[in-house]
């Protein structure tokens, strides 16, 4: 963090960053709920999908640890999209009681799609941005990024 800087500026500037991402979100995520809509999937059930397109497969609590669920509560996530033909859940060859939950190629698909549709979005927003605005905007989202996964 910036050293020097007033207490009362930082703040500032994070209550507007605030406002900017609450706007951001909101015009993300109305194209990404279109989509959604379109597959007949919440966030919560693509959020999961996009875990599972990352992984060979992951377990019943993983994905409850993942999603910050509990077992149930991911069981009936993982229900719904196997229901719908995103998800298909298999038992562990050296523990049949352990559940291996995997993603189908219709899933795969659907987070593919989606995938696609955010990227085009963001290309139309670097439209509005110079190159070297890109590569800023880039860098700290980067930067941003790395301390989210830590």
């Amino acid at each position: 963090m910036e050293s020097g800087r007033a207490t009362t500026e930082i703040r500032k500037d994070a209550e507007k960053l605030a406002d900017i991402f609450t706007t951001l979100q909101r015009c993300f995520l109305m194209n990404l709920s279109r989509e959604l809509s379109r597959g007949k999937v919440s966030f919560p059930q693509y959020f999961l999908l996009g875990f599972l397109a990352q992984q060979k497969f992951l377990t019943m609590s993983e994905i409850a640890q993942k999603m910050g669920h509990t077992t149930a509560a991911a069981t009936g996530l993982v229900d719904r999209l196997e229901n719908l033909g995103y998800a298909v859940r298999t038992h562990a060859s050296e523990d049949r009681r352990k559940i291996m939950v995997e993603i189908t190629g219709s899933g795969a698909s659907l987070v593919n799609r989606i995938r696609e549709d955010m990227i085009d979005g963001v290309v139309k927003f670097m439209g509005y941005l110079t190159m070297e605005e890109q590569r800023a905007w880039l860098q700290i989202y980067e930067k941003i990024t790395s301390v989210c996964k830590k």
